[in-house]
């Protein structure tokens, strides 16, 4: 082979090596025999949070600091010769953002002689805020089924339902959309049964990878992987109470088959452990798709649909019990006028309509971030009104329509042009139905100003800003 395709082969295989240690889960940092960096792959930067050629080529002491008397397990291994096995590690970037992790360093030898030392680390940082935010969690459960906003027959189905399932320790799936109000029920049923007093744990199991997911779950023994220590998982931490694992079709499919096991054996075993734990734990799943649908898309194991789904209630989506929404704006408009310190009575008329009319793709969670979205552009009025709504419901409206086709509906607002910035659009529309009101009480500011429910001296503070003649 000619000297040219040996170094071609020699710089393909570094650059597999690279990409390799760029794929890696955990950090590894390599120094030479002067304590010079060599190699730093990917997730050591974001552990660190340190750009790669801010380290590379430079001396590890002039890039990170060590507290007093305490040195690097790097430079430790270096010039010991001595492997550093699962040991913690807390130190500064060159931004002076502490950094913890876990390391197994190992002196890097040929010939006798140590040339260089390399670490490979994990960040413990995520899983202790994760544990400790669960632990939080423990009896901070606040509903209870007498706070489910909602008279129509679909809900009080689901609610009595719910109740019922609520005497006993079988498992429950609940199945709704986004924002229709799962984890309400979850935390209801938790709260009405005999495990009251015991611990309501939430995980959304969405938000995290499996390789952390799991271990959060099942808890970790001491050596199953770099960094491990023992950690008692979800399932222990929900003992005598509930688990509540939402988005449960976002698990892979081997972690489903190994949830399946805890469940039907009622026992758990940690990651890296050899022994089982009883477990006394209510599982509360919920899903944000049809049962039936994520099975035949793979989302979803049978068994484990069977097994979850003892009782499954279906939450109505907000477009199928619209007849609670009224009682749905009431409750979220006293909730913001008690932390927002306001005073308002309630939706125009033709607000409501538009709130009957619109087929709320995000339910209850949608209706509650519009009436607050509402409040924020109040200022002392007292009733929300069309102007009040955000941008993109605007330009569902019916007033907006009617400015579309030229039918002027009473305060019609003009149509919204594309392009323009969202305070250009919302001066246009105050303009123009402030001087509609002022025009039709024939310049009367009192009047005015009692129609659209704000003081004479806001109305007149309007007129000014905006250069309309009264």
């Amino acid at each position: 082979m000619s000297s040219s395709r040996q170094e071609n082969s020699r710089y393909t295989l570094l650059r597999i090596y690279e990409h390799i240690l760029d794929r890696m889960n955990e950090g590894v940092h390599v120094i030479d025999a002067s304590g010079t960096t060599i190699v730093y792959n990917q997730k050591m930067t974001e552990l660190e949070s340190m750009a790669r050629q801010d380290v590379l080529h430079k001396p590890l002491s002039e890039v990170f600091q060590f507290p007093s008397g305490q040195e690097s397990t790097l430079l430790t291994c270096l010039r010991t010769g001595n492997p550093i096995l699962n040991t913690r590690q807390t130190y500064f970037n060159d931004k002076q953002k502490e950094i913890t992790t876990i390391n197994n360093t190992y002196p890097i030898i040929e010939n006798g002689h140590i040339i260089g030392a390399m670490e490979i680390a994990n960040d413990v940082t995520k899983m202790e805020r994760l544990i400790r935010e669960n632990l939080l969690a423990k009896n901070g459960s606040r509903y209870t089924f007498d706070q489910i906003i909602g008279k129509s027959g679909a809900i009080l189905d689901v609610i009595e339902n719910a109740k019922r399932a609520a005497r006993t320790s079988s498992s429950v799936l609940v199945v709704g959309e986004t924002g229709a109000g799962k984890e309400l029920f979850v935390q209801s049923i938790h709260n009405a049964s005999l495990r009251s007093s015991g611990p309501l744990i939430s995980q959304n199991c969405a938000a995290l990878p499996d390789s952390l997911i799991e271990g959060l779950l099942f808890g970790t023994a001491r050596g199953a992987f770099t960094g491990a220590v023992e950690r008692p998982g979800l399932f222990e931490q929900a003992e005598g109470g509930t688990l509540f694992l939402d988005e449960i079709n976002s698990l892979s499919m081997p972690l489903q088959a190994k949830l399946l096991r805890a469940l039907q054996e009622k026992s758990i075993r940690r990651i890296g452990d050899t022994k089982d734990r009883a477990i006394d734990v209510r599982i509360i799943a919920a899903i944000n798709e049809d049962p039936v649908e994520a099975i035949a898309k793979s989302h979803l194991r049978k068994d484990l649909y069977y097994r979850l789904g003892v009782v499954t209630l279906f939450l109505p989506p907000l477009r199928e019990r619209k007849e609670d929404i009224p009682m749905l704006v009431s409750h979220f408009i006293e909730k913001y006028n008690e932390l927002f310190q306001m005073e308002v009575t309630g939706v125009a008329s033709d607000v409501l309509q538009f709130f009957q009319e619109h087929d709320w793709p995000g339910n209850v969670r949608e209706l509650q971030h519009l009436i607050e979205g509402a409040m924020n552009l109040m200022v002392d009025e007292t009733t929300i009104r069309y102007e009040h709504l955000p941008l993109h419901y605007l330009r569902r409206s019916p007033a907006a329509s009617a400015a579309v086709t030229g039918q002027a509906a009473p305060g019609s607002l003009p149509f919204i042009e594309e392009g323009k910035s969202l305070k250009e659009t919302m001066q246009e529309f105050e303009t123009a139905y402030i001087h509609h009101v002022v025009d039709r009480h024939n310049g009367n500011i009192s009047r005015a100003a009692k129609e659209l429910q704000i003081s004479r001296q806001s109305l007149q503070y309007r007129l000014r800003k905006l250069g309309i003649k009264g």
